[in-house]
């Protein structure tokens, strides 16, 4: 069967039962419907917050299909809930632009999947919507402040970094000219279009903690210069207070359900190789406050969005994770061993032998931020045995915790030994979260820190512009802020066609954009791209309803 058909096998629980079941008075969340509600935030509670027990779910360098975060995030949220620990699954919203494109939704498979996915993958509680309208709202006043006769800043349109958003996959919005038409319909400029998932906006709801400090974050938002090379932030646009107005629903995280019946929330949606890549500190400081053990994930390999999970956003909110689950599937081994995508469901010892190197640097790399680790093999059918004991004496032989997890078949059953794994961990006290750089250094050591001992590389080299905009950087005093790589998920280099384990490789850095409202800085490194394209087939040619509102093909 099919995600769908699978989820439309299940009985919805009303979501005031999930409420009761989470800890929070049904009669004060706010309802989307009869399974989707949001939660106030003032239920969170920092003290209780910190006795709960943090589990992040990353990965090994994926195929581009995915290796299953978030199949293996809900499974072992269902799996721990078997083994009477109080867990919450949080996670990250979907983008439209994969839903309709090649990667599929996000919200789980098979018998591990949160409920109502379509819903979910599709508008959900708007949220999507409301960051898109508040990016907009900025990139509309922009032009309309240059155009302006009377309330002008004088920004020169040259220097404006500031894009408009749209939730699709849609290439032909990637470089445009607005402002033609005459003088009485703006200036015209040179700008373009960035998927929602990708917008600073995106980033800031993610890493706020309050409605307030949501509007501060909004109005320290970069914008460009004047023609005096003053720089020209949001808050001098007067912008923020309409921005935070509008997102005054979206800032409060999303409860659903699981297959099974337990809570999840679901908030934020950035993307692991371009942004911080994991849901709101909101959302998990709620599903801490509720929960004895809280599972969430980040995009992509540990590369991209466990290391900024780590480095941006526990540094930020001051969280402490207890282990990390490293999905591993032997289709991803393979692959990264040399073979064909093409013939990954056939038996290859020789290959997977050779992706083992892979495995081996995101288990080094788990180690540097001194959190335990565990390597959970992602169940395929199409694993034989011998593949399967392989890794199992791989694992052994590094002295290394391993489960073998079959979620998308058999949901929390299927994953009471990687749950039971993470209880041992956990109960064995011996993670203590470092972070891997102080904010402090300089945005060069920054940068070097993780090249090298993440990715790997012998050193970083920067173009022209790169350099130009480090000493920008600095003058504006926001060299203290972190940084979030901007990198392909495909290698742990900058280079895809670089798989497996490269070593003497070397990143070039060819731009750094500042992202002041969110707190970071990207460096961006190879060929990045922030509007993706449809693929010849994609995904939406399936996707159809009936007279009766039943849908079909998603998935």
């Amino acid at each position: 069967m099919t995600d769908l058909q699978i989820a439309k096998t299940v009985t919805l629980e009303p979501i005031t039962e999930i409420a009761k079941k989470f800890g929070v008075d049904s009669n004060n969340i706010e309802m989307y419907g009869k399974y989707k509600a949001k939660l106030p935030l003032n239920y969170i509670d920092k003290d209780n917050a910190n006795k709960s027990n943090l589990i992040l779910v990353s990965a090994i360098s994926p195929t581009p299909a995915g290796e299953g975060k978030t199949t293996m995030s809900i499974g072992l949220s269902e799996g721990l809930n078997r083994l009477n620990k109080k867990t919450t699954v949080v996670l990250r919203e979907p983008s439209l632009g994969p839903v309709f494109g090649i990667k599929g939704g996000a919200t789980g498979g098979g018998y591990s999947q949160v409920l109502p996915m379509e819903d979910i993958n599709l508008h959900f509680t708007g949220d999507f919507s409301a960051i898109e309208k508040a990016h907009n709202l900025l990139a509309a006043i922009i032009d309309n402040n240059i155009q302006s006769k009377t309330n002008s800043l004088h920004i020169d349109p040259r220097t404006i970094s500031w894009k408009r958003v749209v939730d699709l996959n849609d290439r032909a919005l990637r470089h445009v000219i607005v402002g033609l038409g005459g003088t009485t319909s703006g200036v015209p400029r040179e700008t373009g279009f960035d998927i929602t998932a990708a917008s600073e906006i995106m980033a800031i709801l993610c890493l706020a903690e309050n409605l307030m400090d949501l509007k501060e974050r909004l109005g320290n938002i970069f914008v460009g210069y004047t023609f005096d090379k003053v720089p020209v932030y949001a808050r001098d646009l007067k912008a923020q207070g309409a921005m935070t107005t509008l997102m005054k629903d979206a800032i409060k995280p999303n409860l659903v359900q699981t297959i099974e019946g337990n809570p999840a929330i679901i908030h934020g949606g950035p993307f692991a190789n371009i942004a911080q890549g994991t849901n709101s500190v909101i959302a998990t400081l709620m599903g801490m406050t509720h929960s004895e053990y809280t599972v969430t994930e980040a995009g992509f390999g540990f590369d991209l969005g466990a290391e900024k999970f780590f480095d941006i956003k526990c540094q930020s909110a001051g969280l402490k994770p207890k282990a990390v689950v490293l999905t591993t599937t032997i289709r991803a081994l393979k692959y990264h061993g040399g073979a064909d995508l093409k013939s990954l469901t056939e038996p290859n010892l020789e290959a997977l032998e050779k992706g083992l190197p892979n495995l081996e640097k995101h288990l080094e790399n788990i180690g540097k931020f001194n959190v335990a680790p565990i390597i959970a093999i992602n169940k395929f059918a199409s694993d034989s045995d011998a593949e399967i004991d392989l890794i199992l004496k791989f694992a052994k032989s590094k002295g290394i915790r391993v489960a073998l997890a079959n979620v998308w078949g058999e949901g929390g059953e299927g994953a009471l030994e990687l749950a039971k794994q993470v209880i041992e961990v956990v109960e064995e006290n011996k993670s203590d979260f470092k972070p891997l750089y102080k904010w402090e250094s300089s945005v060069k050591d920054k940068i070097a820190t993780i090249a090298t001992e993440i990715y790997g590389a012998e050193h970083v080299d920067y173009t022209a512009i790169a350099k130009a905009q480090l000493n920008k950087i600095t003058k504006l005093g926001l060299d203290h802020l972190p940084v979030c790589i901007a990198k392909t998920q495909k290698s742990l280099s900058d280079n895809p066609k670089l798989l497996g384990r490269p070593k003497d490789f070397i990143i070039t850095v060819r731009e750094i954009e500042i992202a002041s409202g969110a707190g970071f800085l990207i460096p961006i490194t190879g060929d990045i791209m922030r509007m993706p394209g449809l693929p010849a087939h994609p995904s939406s040619e399936h996707i159809d309803i009936d007279e009766n509102g039943e849908i079909t093909g998603l998935f």
